[in-house]
């Protein structure tokens, strides 16, 4: 974090050219802090925030390619985060987690200033924001909102990839490995997050340990007296639990 008597280094991460020069504006009366950069979209966002370590982030929820949510996923040593968005039920979730402030749009300067004071308070007491953005993600996770993506880093690079790619999930320990056609990726969240947040018009979970593209079943096969495995088309064979039987039995 800046040194108090340094300026606040701040970057604006917005979709709407006009929604970013509105901030824009109202911190131009405040010189105690810096724009150093602007965002369209998430993908640019991770990139300038890791290169500048800003001290304040304002952040968009609703954006294409990558929510703020999606976003915060993928930093590694998240600044204070003060969320401006037109989708008013994601507040109760922000103040749930005592992040620093939430502005709906269209806010204004008055509402906007009492934000930068709450901001200026977490800097003074230099606040960990990791604690906050970690609980804020889980909170956001109880939503059951089917995802169409899943985006993971690997190294420097982030890949987003559509959910009609996946093939098969796996448990492991506090991740999930996600096996593509070509490709599998470690994702630091859970069964059930997964089996929650994927339609099930496409995907089932079979067994504690597995959920499977329906796409990709090729046949289910008993492998002892009272047990099965399912055949995926690529002919990876995944174990079968009661529970995940009678699940198939209805698809299949």
């Amino acid at each position: 974090m800046s040194a108090m008597k340094d300026k606040i280094r701040v970057i604006i991460i917005d979709d709407e050219s006009l929604a970013r020069s509105i901030t824009r504006k109202y911190l131009s009366d405040r010189t105690e802090f810096e724009i150093i950069a602007e965002c369209s979209n998430g993908l640019d966002a991770i990139k300038k925030i890791n290169e500048e370590k800003p001290d304040i982030v304002f952040l968009d929820i609703q954006m294409p390619k990558m929510t703020g949510f999606e976003m915060l996923e993928l930093l590694e040593d998240p600044p204070i985060i003060i969320f401006t968005t037109a989708y008013d039920h994601y507040a109760i979730k922000a103040f749930e987690v005592n992040a620093v402030d939430y502005l709906l749009k269209p806010f204004s300067e008055d509402r906007f200033n009492e934000a930068l004071e709450k901001t200026i308070v977490h800097l003074k007491e230099k606040t960990s924001q990791s604690e906050i953005i970690k609980n804020l993600i889980e909170k956001n996770d109880e939503n059951v909102e089917f995802i169409e993506r899943v985006i993971y880093k690997d190294g420097q690079k982030i890949n987003i990839v559509p959910t009609e790619k996946i093939r098969w999930l796996e448990a492991q320990d506090d991740y999930v490995m996600v096996h593509t056609e070509n490709n599998k990726f470690l994702k630091l969240k859970t069964m059930k997050y997964f089996e929650r947040h994927l339609d099930p018009s496409y995907f089932v979970r079979i067994h504690r340990s597995y959920i499977i593209s329906i796409d990709s079943i090729k046949h289910l096969e008993q492998s002892e007296k009272d047990s099965y495995k399912i055949i995926l088309k690529n002919n990876q064979q995944l174990p079968v639990s009661k529970t995940g039987l009678s699940k198939l039995k209805n698809i299949l």
